[in-house]
């Protein structure tokens, strides 16, 4: 019914407008007299109604400085001087782009409605020891949910089961399946790809992750991009101009031409009243930036609006959050070196030790040595915090820890330890040095493709800051290949950097991180941008643009969508005013008539729409 609705009325009129030219053509005798005018007042008012009455509103409220009202007249005063069927053409052309508009948004929102094809319809939940099924919007915080094979998650929760194999392309845009393991995150809108897994609800369903994705896109489209605004005020002037052009154009050659017809020069007058009319430029740059965000959606972007959309395209400086950003803040082994003890015998002692903790560093180390330690025979173990562990194991005595764990001993290090930056553990056997560890936090698999994409946009300027240790910081830097570094910093002293930057007044500022430590530097940038997948809510709620994947070659990503839509709007407002100058000229030469017109005003106007969708087909790599 909704397709009827749309198109039945323009297929009508063009019907109508093409039986009404073949018979004039044909010189049938009976469309003659007052008959041809209410043909074509029929079909002009199934597509143009709609426009005229617009029209009136806006004059009710003194506005005349829009494109309805410029249409009205020249459509009206083409009835006026007989040109019946050229004024059905307007209306209709026009209406057939409304369309083709239509159309193109829909196109662009194909991304959000599968985010809205996501949302789950029902929840298993545990109430009084057994399962019962209910609303999404009835589970509670706290309250444990079944997921079988193939459903979706319903809420934001916690894992209770050892391990899941979600899929995440609806919320994170990332079509490799996702391995989550107890205790970790997972979203709203994901699917469960193996057995039966169990979560803890940490959000309601208004609150989840996937609520909040479908708010802001909803929302998105409000904001204007500075083209658009420069558009309306533009049009506040370039309105009543033209009228102003259209009256010279009727009674100046009165007293510049030897014979002067009235009809003749209102004819051009109105021919050049339906050239005028500003319908392409209206439909064009508005669907550009919808589309634009219609595509950086479709790669897991979200752009809170079309200003940031269009901002985002002269950026000069990004100032990136280390950890959880660039790195996945968890820690991993980058060396292990033994002192005077069997590599292998070493790795078994201390997978055996380090087994009995839970601490991140502990598990890395575990994980490092793949070992199963389950025939180890161990005892006294001890945690000593901020220091290490001790124990013992098949009888040897183990020491695990950093420098002070190891002072506290009276065992001497290497010295060659001392200049490294990351984090080192050292291992003594029997109170005997016997080697070390070194774990840093993991960069991310995309972030030098993220950096390397940021520089050949052209950005001039990528810097780190980060509230871990400056060495450790600047040896991320280093690898990175990253211009400029500062570690130690507390949030208002991030804040203060992106500050700094902004105050410089060198180009677009934009600020990524993830953390709620991160918000107050997100605020401050001209673009702040969150990693939004694990990224904190305060970060995500203060962001102009969020990474759903996570990834920081997104970044780049949103950069090059935003200068792409950037293009394809300019190009289309070039488009529109050369073809309307020149037949603006041949207009009122007399040397184009009102079909002619007609081409001009919605042919122009379609080019316009074809051009501004193509951005949701580009693919950006």
């Amino acid at each position: 019914m909704l397709f009827k609705r749309q198109y039945v009325p323009a297929v009508i009129s063009g019907v109508m407008l093409i039986g009404g030219l073949a018979m004039s053509f044909s010189g049938a005798g009976f469309f003659t007299g007052i008959i041809p005018l209410y043909w074509y007042a029929f079909a002009y008012m199934l597509v143009g109604g709609p426009v005229l009455l617009r029209a009136g509103r806006e004059l009710a409220r003194l506005d005349f400085a829009n494109e309805f009202f410029l249409m009205s007249v020249a459509t009206l005063g083409a009835f006026i001087i007989g040109e019946y069927a050229e004024a059905v053409a307007v209306m209709l052309f026009y209406e057939v782009g409304e369309l083709f508009q239509e159309n193109a948004v829909s196109r662009a929102r194909g991304n959000i409605k599968a985010l809205l094809d996501v949302r789950p319809a029902q929840a298993t939940v545990r109430r009084e020891n057994q399962w019962i099924v209910v609303k999404p919007e009835e589970v509670l915080p706290g309250e444990s949910l079944l997921i079988k094979q193939g459903e979706k998650i319903p809420l934001d929760g916690e894992l209770n089961s050892d391990r899941a194999i979600l899929n995440t392309s609806a919320i994170t845009g990332e079509s490799k399946p996702t391995s989550v393991y107890r205790g970790e995150k997972v979203l709203a809108g994901s699917i469960n790809l193996e057995g039966v897994v169990e979560a803890e609800v940490t959000a309601t369903f208004s609150n989840s992750s996937l609520s909040r994705i479908l708010d802001m896109v909803e929302k998105a489209n409000q904001r204007k991009a500075p083209t658009e605004r420069f558009m309306r005020r533009f049009a506040r002037y370039y309105t009543p101009g033209v009228m102003a052009m259209a009256l010279m154009v009727t009674f100046l050659p009165w007293i510049f031409v030897e014979v002067y017809q009235f009809e003749e020069w209102v004819y051009r007058a109105f021919v050049f009243l339906v050239i005028a009319c500003p319908c392409a430029l209206y439909i064009s740059i508005p669907l550009g930036y919808f589309g634009g965000i219609g595509a950086a959606s479709k790669n897991g972007i979200l752009f809170k609006g079309a200003d940031y959309l269009d901002r985002l395209r002269n950026l000069h400086s990004i100032l990136i959050d280390k950890t959880g950003t660039l790195t996945r803040g968890t820690f991993s082994v980058r060396k292990f070196k033994p002192v005077e003890f069997d590599r292998e015998e070493l790795l078994k002692l201390v997978a055996a030790l380090e087994s009995h903790s839970n601490h991140p560093v502990a598990r890395a180390i575990v994980d490092y040595t793949g070992i199963n330690s389950g025939d180890a025979r161990t005892g006294e173990v001890r945690e000593h915090s901020a220091m290490g562990i001790t124990g013992t194991v098949n009888g040897h005595k183990l020491l695990a820890g950093n420098n002070k764990l190891m002072d506290k001993n009276k065992v001497r290090v290497l010295p060659e330890t001392g200049s490294i930056p990351f984090t080192c553990i050292h291992v003594a056997v029997d109170n005997r040095y016997a080697g070390y560890f070194v774990l840093a936090d993991e960069i991310k698999e995309d972030s030098r493709q993220a950096i390397e994409k940021l520089r050949r946009l052209g950005v001039k300027d990528i810097s780190i800051l980060s509230g871990d240790k400056d060495t450790i910081t600047l040896a991320i830097a280093s690898e990175l290949s990253i211009d400029h570094a500062h570690g130690d910093l507390l949030p208002e002293e991030k804040a203060g950097i992106v500050k700094e930057y902004v105050s410089r007044n060198e180009g677009v500022v934009a600020f990524a991180g993830d953390g709620v430590n991160d918000a107050p530097s997100i605020a401050e940038a001209d673009v702040g941008i969150a990693m939004g997948a694990m990224g904190s809510d305060l970060a995500i709620e203060t962001a102009d643009v969020v990474i759903q994947t996570d990834q920081p070659s997104r970044i780049a990503t949103a950069v090059q969508v935003s200068r792409e839509t950037s293009r394809i709007v300019w190009q289309n407002i070039w488009l529109v005013f050369v073809i309307k100058a020149l037949f603006l000229g041949l207009g009122a030469m007399g040397i184009a008539g009102m079909w002619e017109a007609v081409f001009a005003d919605m042919g122009v106007a379609l080019a316009a729409i074809f051009n501004a969708i193509r951005i949701q087909r580009k693919k950006f790599n």
